[in-house]
């Protein structure tokens, strides 16, 4: 029996490392997956095991290369925003994978702002908004100022999906779509790294920028397999729907993080829009996309485990609801806001939220479930929106995991009643973005 002829490709997030393999026609015809965990860095903040996933990722692909079922084609990746991985000469980590969620410094954040003409200005020019750590581009300069016996070892500094083809391939390179996603490192009115970048010495340790199409190959005992350079999950996921839509479309993008994206929209960006999370990405050829995000993932699955402790229910409760339409008309109407939120800030977008939830004041879990979602679909339709105004499309995909949470989805379509609301028909997005990249015809 022959084998089949698959693309073999990591999706690296931040809690689900995945390895899947594609057929010719890009159907998912294996997967597998792990979850490890965090490594406190020297500080003692939680932070992503690089050489434990190496190790992983490793004898994952060895066993696959070994298979008597597939036969590995092409090989790429997804990795996940915000990270990056500083290597020695000969490629080894020397510092931890920092986590996106570690304080900076304030007297390092306020020194670097006024170094670069200030917060407002700066966040115009590169369309970050102010997110610390999340700005990845800052971790270097926190690690040149603030760990400068780290940072003297450090020659290269890569990106995670980058980081993981030079597992692979042993080539050092950079990608548009890392580079431009919130990092801080780009000026995108120049198109060129931000001065700052230069002027700290850290331009160096960049590696050269190649399209999101480049093939590079494995090293030789692990087949001289033609390998992709990586993409940021959010742009990879993008990728199914451009080239499978011929009209303009928005896609929710959702997980921890859910990122409204319009590929069409290039207008750019205020400063309003930057300080309610309000960006541009960088396409796989360098182009502003406009995006916004919310981190409505992490709320979801606090409120929800508060919910569960008080009205002791079972992990998974929710997921068996189905929508009332007289439920919502009953949360919808009361105009006092019950839920006090703990990431999400609707005051940004002009919403009112209460100070504290108190759960006794419901009814039962159903009820209080109903308010929360419709209290967080208010906020994710003005941030959806952000992205909508002056470049309005007729539909929105929502993929990810929010994609089978039927209430979401509903409350969405009541709220954007312009919009033809539709689940994703790719759940696992960014992996099949990754397998599309590489399997492209050189005139894509």
């Amino acid at each position: 029996m022959s084998k089949i002829p698959v693309t073999a490709v990591f999706d690296i997030g931040k809690t689900n490392k995945k390895f899947f393999l594609f057929d010719e026609n890009l159907k998912e015809v294996f997967n597998t997956y792990t979850r490890l965990d965090a490594i406190p860095d020297e500080d003692g903040f939680p932070s992503e095991p690089v050489l434990p996933l190496r190790e992983w990722m490793l004898k994952t692909f060895k066993e696959a290369l070994s298979s008597p079922d597939f036969d590995i084609k092409k090989l790429n990746f997804s990795g996940h925003g915000a990270s990056f991985v500083q290597t020695d000469d000969a490629g080894e980590p020397v510092t931890p994978l920092y986590d996106y969620l570690k304080p900076y410094p304030e007297d390092l954040l306020d020194r670097f702002y006024s170094e670069n003409g200030g917060k407002a200005a700066f966040c115009q020019q590169t369309s970050s908004p102010p997110l610390g750590m999340l700005n990845s581009g800052l971790q270097l300069y926190f690690l040149k100022h603030a760990k400068p016996e780290l940072f003297k070892n450090v020659k290269h500094c890569l990106h995670l999906p980058q980081y993981l083809s030079l597992i692979f391939t042993g080539e050092l390179v950079s990608d548009y779509t890392s580079i431009g996603c919130h990092t801080g490192l780009w000026d995108f009115k120049r198109m060129d790294y931000h001065e700052w970048v230069k002027r700290e010495g850290i331009e160096p340790l960049l590696p050269p920028i190649l399209p999101g199409n480049t093939l590079l190959k494995t090293k030789s005992e692990l087949g001289s397999i033609p390998c992709g350079i990586g993409v940021h999950d959010s742009s990879g996921a993008l990728l199914p729907y451009l080239k499978r839509q011929n009209e303009s479309f928005a896609l929710l993008s959702t997980g921890t993080w859910a990122i409204s994206i319009n590929p069409f929209n290039k207008t750019a960006l205020t400063e309003s829009e930057l300080f309610k999370d309000c960006l541009q990405f960088l396409s796989i050829s360098g182009q502003p996309i406009k995006i916004s995000r919310l981190f409505i993932g992490e709320e979801h699955k606090v409120q929800i485990e508060e919910m569960y402790a008080h009205w002791k229910l079972p992990l998974g409760t929710y997921k068996k609801l189905k929508f009332d339409e007289s439920l919502y008309q009953k949360v919808s109407k009361n105009n006092k806001k019950r839920i006090g939120f703990h990431y999400l800030k609707p005051a940004d977008y002009g919403l009112e939220k209460a100070e504290s939830t108190d759960w006794s004041s419901f009814s039962e879990f159903t009820e209080a479930y109903y308010t929360f979602l419709h209290e967080l679909t208010d906020i994710q339709v003005a941030s959806t929106q952000l992205v909508l105004k002056e470049a309005p499309v007729s539909r929105l995909f929502v993929d990810g995991g929010f994609n089978a949470n039927f209430i979401f989805l509903e409350m969405l379509r009541k709220k954007l009643p312009d919009l033809e609301i539709i689940p994703s028909d790719f759940p696992n997005g960014s992996a099949l973005g990754a397998a599309m990249l590489v399997n492209m015809d050189a005139q894509d």
